[in-house]
């Protein structure tokens, strides 16, 4: 049987690849998104880029609970941070990050 989620947790980061390693923190990035989307309580994971040319990187993913999001963040640095190093240094600069607590009626990911 199902559980029932009340409520999602969606994270949200806005960043960009350091000068030269826009496309290697591209594919990290990316590597990631499809990492969580084999997790169990990631209920979507993407990233989109900007449309302005600046570089900037858009990354949301869906869990269904805290707890779903803690237990994911960590296997991402655990696994996949040994192996490439992590993002740190190719980032051109701090992350603008966020969580935000979504009702699921609203997101088409559910059914």
């Amino acid at each position: 049987m199902k559980k029932e989620i009340k409520k999602v947790y969606v994270e949200t980061v806005v960043c960009a690849g350091a000068p030269g390693k826009e496309a290697r923190f591209l594919r990290m990035i990316e590597s990631r998104q499809t990492f969580k989307r084999r997790q169990d309580g990631c209920l979507a994971a993407w990233t989109g880029t900007s449309i302005d040319g600046t570089g900037m990187i858009l990354v949301q993913t869906v869990f269904e609970d805290n707890k779903a999001w803690k237990q994911i963040s960590d296997e991402v640095v655990k696994v996949l941070d040994p192996r490439d190093g992590g993002l740190e240094s190719v980032l051109a600069g701090p992350p603008l990050v966020g969580m935000f607590e979504i009702d699921p009626s609203l997101l088409d990911i559910l059914e």
